[in-house]
C-alpha cells in the first residue's frame, strides 16, 4: 500500500548505548511483585525537575554572563598546547558533534591568543627585471606594505612626468642634435669628397630609389646614353675604368655608414642613460629614504634604477597618454612594471595575530591564485594579478577550516597537506595540471609558513580520514575533542543557567524567568538522552531559545516563562512529526496491526527509534515467532532476505546461545525457530528488540501466550540479563501514544531495562498517565522477570535436583524442546513412506 510504503520505507535504528555506571542504583525501595519481582516505576524516576535552588534571580537579567566554553576542559587544553606548541606537525583537528557550533567557541579562544602574539609581516610582489615569469616576493614589517607601494606610485607619477621633460628639455635636444649632426656632418664629407674626386674624372654620382649609381659627365652633366654610345671605344673603355674604381671608393664609404650609425647610436644611448641618472637620480633617493632599514627595499630600487637607465628608451617612444584603465593602458603602460602588487598586509597600528576563516576553501581560495586577462583572444598575465589565498592571510596566526568543506574541494587537501610539509606557500596553477591552461604562466617566489591551521568536522569523518589517511597524524597532531554533554548537578545546573543567559544577551533575545531556565534545562536533559547529563548542544539549544523568545512576542509578554519554552518545544515537535504521525495513523486503521490489549502465542510488541532528517520518534512494531522439530536452526527472516543489519542478526544469534545454555543440556537441539519484523518494507538494525524476539520464542515453545498490552525493548546476552539500549524516551512514548489512540485500560505499559532508568526524561503526559496508573513502566534487569510480567507465570529456577519448577515457563520450555528431540529421534529411526 502507498500509505505502509510511506511510513515504513525508513529503517528502524537503535541510536548508540551507553553503559550505565557499574554503581547506578535501582529504582529506590524495592517492592515485591506476585510474580516477577518488580513494581512499575514512580513518577520520580522518570523525569528529573531542574533544581534552581542554589541560584538568586528573577530573570536571566540577573545572571552573569558565563564566560569560556562549558565542561570542556579537555578540549581547551587540547587547544591550549595545541597553539602554545611551535614544533612542525602539532596543528589541531577539533571534532564534537554537529549541532555544538564549536567552531564559535574556538574561534573565541584563538582570538584571545592570538592578541599576545605579535602582528605578522606584509608581503608584496614585485617584478624580476631578469626573469619577468618569476615574480619576486619581499616581506615587510607589518604595516609597511601599502607605504612602500604609495611610494612607488609616486615615484612612478614623478618620472612620468621627469623623464619625457628631461628629453624634451632644450639641454638634451641641443646635445641630441649635435650628435646628430656630428654623424651628417662626417657622412657628407665623405660623399662630398668622392662626388669631387667623381667630377675631376668624368664621372657624376646619382641618388635613385636602388641607391647610388655613378654614370659618365661632361662639362658638369650628365651623358646621355645614345652619346656615350657614340664615343670611341677607347674613351668608353676609359670612363668605364673610372667608374669601376670609384666603386670601390663609394662601397667603402657605404661600408662605413653603419659604423658610424653604430657610433652615434652609442653616444645617444650614453647620452640618454647621462639624462636619465640624472633625471631619476633624484627621485630615486627620496624614495629609498624611508626604508633605509629594509635593505630588501633598497636593493628592489637600485634594480628600478638600473632598469630604467637601460631601458629609458621605451619611455621617450611612449610619450605620456591618457590611461583609461582599459586592457590597452594596462598592457602597454611601459611604467606598470615598477608598480608594486600588494598581497598581504595589515594596518600599521594592528595588534596580534589574524584569524581567518576560509568558509569555500577551493585550491584558489586557498593557496592563492594567478588571475589572466583576455585581450584578443590572447591569456595575458604579469605579477601584479597574483592574488592571495587563505594560508597568505593567516599566516603568523591561524587558519580555521571546515573539514567537510575541505574534502569537498577537488586538490585542495592534497595541497593544504603538501603546503604543511614544505612549510611554505607555493602558489600553483591547478588549471596547468589538468590541461586546461596553455599560456606561459608565473612561478612566483614562494611564501614561508608559520601558522596554526585548525580543521573542524564531526567525529565520523575524523576517523574515517585518520583510517584511509595516515598523513593526517603526520600534520594534525592535536586532537581537541569536544563533549557533547556535561554532568548534571546542582553546581552545573547554575552554570547550565548562565550559559543560557549568555546566549539570550548574544542574540538579543527576551530574557527568561526561573521556570523559562528551568524547562531549558530538563530540555538539555532530554536532549542529552540522560537525566544525570545536560547537553552541549549549543545550535539546538540556542534554536529553541530564539522560538521560545518568539512565542512569548506572540503572546505579548516582555519576559519568557515556561509555558512559552514547552510551547517551542512542541512546535519543533509538531513540524518535524508528519512521518510519526503517519505511522500512528495506520495504526489507527488497522493498517499497522499493533494490540494493545489481549494476549498471544509467540507474539510481542517490540519498539525501534526511526531517525531522519535529525528527528528521531520511536515506533511499535509487532514480532512473532513460529517453533516446530528441527536441526537446532534459529532462522532470522530478517537476515534471510538480507533486510537486516549485522547487529541486528547478532541479536538473533545470541538467542540460539541462550536456548542451547539453559534448556535440555543433555539433548541435542531440535528446534526450528523463525522470527520476523511483521510488516516491515524496509531494512532493520540494532538489537535492541532482542529481548522481544527471546519473549515471543520463549512463548512459541512454552505456549503461553504474552500480554500485547506491555511492549518491550531492551536487548539481552547469552546469559538472559537485559542490556541498555538507545532512545528508550522515544520508544516509550510512542507506545504510549498507540495505547492513547486505542484507549488507555490501566494495564498497559513498557518494559524496558534497569540500566535505562538514569536515562529517562518522559513527556509530561506521559509522567502524568504512569502517576496517575493508567500506564506503567517496568525496569527489568533479566530475562525471567520479563517473561513472568508478559505470560503471568514465574519463569522458574532449576532446582538442585536440576529441574525447573513444574509449570513455570522455563520448563514448559525445557519440556517442549524435549519432545522435539523425541520426535527428531524417533523420525531418524523411521523410514519415510514414499507417497509419490
Amino acid at each position: 500500500m502507498d500509505l505502509e510504503a510511506d511510513i515504513l520505507k525508513a529503517s528502524a535504528q537503535t541510536d548508540g548505548l551507553k553503559s550505565p555506571p557499574a554503581n547506578q542504583p535501582g529504582s529506590g525501595k524495592s517492592l515485591e511483585h506476585e510474580v516477577s519481582g518488580c513494581e512499575p516505576l514512580q513518577p520520580h524516576q522518570l523525569y528529573r525537575p531542574a533544581d534552581l535552588s542554589g541560584l538568586s534571580f528573577a530573570t536571566t537579567n540577573d545572571l552573569p554572563a558565563l564566560e569560556g566554553a562549558v565542561g570542556q576542559q579537555r578540549a581547551l587544553d587540547a587547544i591550549g598546547f595545541g597553539t602554545g606548541i611551535d614544533n612542525k606537525g602539532f596543528n589541531i583537528f577539533v571534532i564534537g558533534s554537529s549541532g555544538a557550533r564549536i567552531q564559535e567557541t574556538v574561534r573565541a579562544i584563538l582570538a584571545r591568543q592570538a592578541k599576545s602574539r605579535s602582528a605578522p609581516s606584509d608581503w608584496v610582489y614585485v617584478n624580476n627585471f631578469k626573469e619577468s615569469h618569476k615574480p619576486i616576493a619581499i616581506e615587510l614589517p607589518g604595516g609597511r606594505a601599502v607605504e612602500f607601494h604609495d611610494a612607488m606610485h609616486r615615484l612612478i607619477d614623478d618620472l612620468k612626468i621627469t623623464l619625457p621633460a628631461m628629453f624634451e628639455g632644450e639641454d638634451y635636444q641641443a646635445r641630441r642634435n649635435a650628435l646628430d649632426q656630428s654623424f651628417q656632418n662626417k657622412q657628407g664629407e665623405a660623399f662630398t669628397a668622392l662626388r669631387d674626386k667623381a667630377l675631376s674624372q668624368g664621372v657624376m654620382i646619382l641618388r635613385t630609389p636602388l641607391g647610388f649609381t655613378l654614370v659618365p659627365a661632361q662639362n658638369g652633366k650628365v651623358v646621355p646614353p645614345e652619346e656615350f654610345s657614340a664615343w670611341p671605344a677607347e674613351k668608353k673603355q676609359q670612363v668605364q675604368d673610372t667608374i669601376r674604381s670609384l666603386e670601390g671608393d663609394l662601397e667603402q664609404i657605404l661600408r662605413q655608414i653603419p659604423q658610424w650609425e653604430k657610433l652615434r647610436r652609442d653616444e645617444v644611448l650614453k647620452l640618454n642613460r647621462e639624462t636619465a641618472q640624472f633625471a631619476i637620480g633624484q627621485s630615486i633617493e627620496e624614495a629609498k629614504e624611508p626604508f633605509v632599514d629594509l635593505p630588501r627595499i633598497v636593493q628592489h630600487l637600485e634594480d628600478v634604477r638600473a632598469d630604467l637607465i637601460e631601458n629609458v628608451g621605451m619611455f621617450i617612444a611612449k610619450r605620456e597618454q591618457g590611461d583609461d584603465g582599459g586592457v590597452e593602458s594596462r598592457l602597454a603602460n611601459p611604467f606598470a612594471r615598477y608598480e608594486v602588487n600588494i598581497f598581504v598586509s595589515s594596518p600599521k597600528d594592528a595588534v596580534g595575530a589574524p584569524v581567518v576563516e576560509e568558509l569555500h576553501p577551493t585550491v584558489a581560495n586557498l593557496i592563492g591564485s594567478i588571475e589572466y586577462i583576455s585581450h584578443h583572444g590572447t591569456l595575458f598575465t604579469n605579477f601584479r594579478l597574483i592574488k592571495s589565498g587563505a594560508l597568505h592571510r593567516g599566516n603568523g596566526g591561524f587558519l580555521l577550516l571546515d573539514v567537510r568543506s575541505l574534502l569537498m574541494e577537488p586538490f585542495s587537501w592534497p595541497a593544504l597537506k603538501r603546503t604543511l610539509r614544505q612549510g611554505e606557500v607555493k602558489i600553483e596553477d591547478i588549471s596547468r595540471f589538468i590541461g586546461l591552461t596553455t599560456t606561459v604562466s608565473l612561478e612566483p617566489d614562494p611564501i614561508p609558513l608559520n601558522l596554526k591551521v585548525v580543521l573542524f568536522g564531526d567525529r565520523l569523518l575524523y576517523y574515517l580520514l585518520a583510517s584511509f589517511d595516515p598523513e593526517i597524524g603526520e600534520h594534525f597532531k592535536v586532537l581537541a575533542d569536544f563533549e557533547d554533554d556535561v554532568d548534571r548537578s546542582s553546581e552545573s545546573e547554575g552554570v547550565h543557567a548562565r550559559l543560557i543567559a549568555s546566549l539570550l544577551q548574544k542574540d538579543s533575545l527576551k530574557p527568561f524567568d526561573r521556570g523559562a531556565v528551568a524547562a531549558m534545562i530538563e530540555h538539555a536533559a532530554r536532549l542529552a538522552d540522560h537525566a544525570d547529563k545536560l547537553s552541549l548542544s549549543i545550535g539546538e539549544i540556542r534554536d529553541v531559545l530564539a522560538e521560545s523568545s518568539f512565542w512569548a512576542g506572540q503572546a505579548g509578554r516582555s519576559t519568557v516563562i515556561d509555558d512559552d519554552v514547552k510551547r517551542a518545544i512542541r512546535q519543533r515537535e509538531y513540524r518535524n512529526s508528519r512521518l510519526r504521525d503517519r505511522t500512528q495513523e495506520i495504526i489507527r486503521q488497522d493498517v499497522a496491526l499493533i494490540e494493545t490489549s489481549g494476549a498471544k502465542v509467540g507474539q510481542i510488541n517490540g519498539l525501534s527509534v526511526t531517525e531522519l532528517g535529525g528527528y528521531r520518534f520511536g515506533r511499535p512494531t509487532r514480532i512473532t515467532c513460529r517453533v516446530r522439530p528441527g536441526t537446532g536452526k534459529l532462522v532470522d527472516i530478517e537476515r534471510e532476505v538480507e533486510m537486516g543489519g549485522p547487529v541486528h542478526s547478532k541479536g538473533v544469534l545470541i538467542l540460539s546461545g541462550f536456548l542451547a545454555g539453559r534448556y535440555a543440556l543433555d539433548t541435542p537441539m531440535s528446534l526450528f525457530a523463525s522470527l520476523v519484523f511483521e510488516q516491515s518494507y524496509a531494512g532493520v538494525e540494532g538489537d535492541s528488540a532482542s529481548s522481544a524476539e527471546l519473549y515471543a520464542l520463549l512463548s512459541a515453545l512454552s505456549e503461553l501466550p504474552l500480554r500485547q498490552d506491555l511492549a518491550v525493548t531492551g536487548s539481552v546476552n547469552q546469559h538472559g540479563e537485559i542490556q541498555a539500549i538507545g532512545g528508550v524516551n522515544e520508544k516509550i512514548e510512542a507506545f504510549f501514544e498507540t495505547c492513547k489512540l486505542k484507549g488507555l485500560t490501566g494495564t498497559q505499559g513498557v518494559l524496558m531495562p534497569r540500566s535505562n532508568i538514569q536515562h529517562l526524561m518522559l513527556r509530561e503526559d506521559v509522567v502524568g498517565a504512569c502517576a496517575a496508573g493508567q500506564f506503567a513502566i517496568y525496569a527489568i534487569s533479566s530475562i525471567d522477570q520479563g517473561i513472568a510480567l508478559l505470560t503471568g507465570c514465574a519463569a522458574g529456577e532449576r532446582g538442585d535436583d536440576g529441574t525447573f519448577p513444574v509449570k513455570s515457563v522455563n520448563r514448559k520450555v525445557e519440556d517442549r524442546l524435549r519432545s522435539f528431540a523425541r520426535i527428531r529421534q524417533s523420525f531418524a529411526s523411521t523410514k519415510v513412506p514414499d507417497i509419490g
